[in-house]
């Protein structure tokens, strides 16, 4: 694990210090009165002028760090620019390209798990994409332990298998789902997961919370297991709304013609080739793992 801060105290800080180090003494300042300016010791001017610190080359070579660092030795050595101005500038600066910029391609080389999330890497961003998606793995992973643990669930497992998924807040497509690689299957009276769930790895139950989605549910979180009458009469004893849909028409098509913005579960009896099965929709995994797990022992 490597935190961006890391990439800022170990590439691009000496890279910075010694740029705007060499603009000042260039502009007449004594080692002294550089330190002074950068608040570091006059033996570490010293390390930069002669060369002895090792230096970022993309960040030597970004046009916006010498235009920045430039402006500030001008600015420093006129005395227009004060030092506290100067640290908060360069803070702007290193937090602009931590934002899907250099640094977080630096980033991204130092630490390549980041490289699976894709998008923009706002780390000190709270909403930014890597902080969500890892929010939605953790719940999923939450939701699947509570499965395992589950008495009687494994019954409620269809042929096809069942998987439990989550969305990201923005979804656009499967790639932005978490869930089960693979399926959950019975294995002798117990849920059996196969792996740690992932970006993308489901498609038809992915699909089937993306299409809800499109169609005016606000569900981030399903879980699909087999239908029979006795599961969606227990779900809406319990005040959920269940609405069927045609399991042989295209998702959208299906959708269009029922109320799925107000329900909480979807179910179609099965088709030709079709087994029935039972999607209960919630807000997360955990919740929607809750709902199924009411009713365990009533069917």
């Amino acid at each position: 694990m490597k935190f961006v801060e890391e990439v800022v105290v170990e590439e691009f800080l000496p890279t910075f210090r010694s740029m705007l180090a060499e603009r000042l003494r260039d502009r007449g300042l004594t080692q002294l009165e550089v330190a002074d300016q950068l608040g570091i010791s006059q033996s570490a001017v010293s390390k930069y002028a002669h060369g002895e610190v090792e230096r970022n080359e993309s960040l030597l070579e970004d046009d916006r760090l010498q235009e920045l660092t430039d402006s500030l030795a001008d600015g420093l050595a006129a005395g227009e620019v004060s030092p506290v101005q100067a640290l908060a500038e360069a803070e702007v600066f290193i937090r602009q390209l931590e934002q899907g910029d250099l640094l977080a391609q630096l980033h991204k080389e130092a630490f390549p798990s980041l490289a699976e999330h894709g998008g923009t890497l706002a780390i000190h961003d709270p909403e930014s994409r890597v902080r969500q998606s890892e929010q939605v793995r953790s719940s999923v992973r939450r939701g699947l332990g509570m499965l395992e643990n589950a008495s009687g669930f494994a019954r409620l497992i269809p042929a096809v298998g069942s998987n439990l998924v989550e969305c990201l807040p923005d979804a656009g497509g499967i790639d932005d789902v978490v869930a089960v690689p693979g399926r959950i299957l019975d294995v002798k009276g117990r849920a059996a997961v196969p792996g740690d769930p992932e970006f993308g790895v489901s498609e038809y139950v992915a699909s089937v919370l993306l299409a809800a989605r499109r169609h005016g549910s606000d569900a981030r979180a399903t879980l699909n297991v087999a239908y029979e009458p006795g599961v969606v009469t227990a779900l809406e004893a319990r005040g959920y709304t269940a609405v069927e849909f045609d399991a042989e028409a295209e998702l959208d098509a299906a959708f269009d013609a029922v109320d799925v913005a107000g329900a909480d579960v979807l179910y179609q009896t099965g088709g030709f080739g079709i087994e029935p099965i039972v999607y209960v929709l919630g807000a997360d995994a955990p919740t929607v793992v809750s709902s199924v797990r009411e009713i365990v022992d009533e069917v």
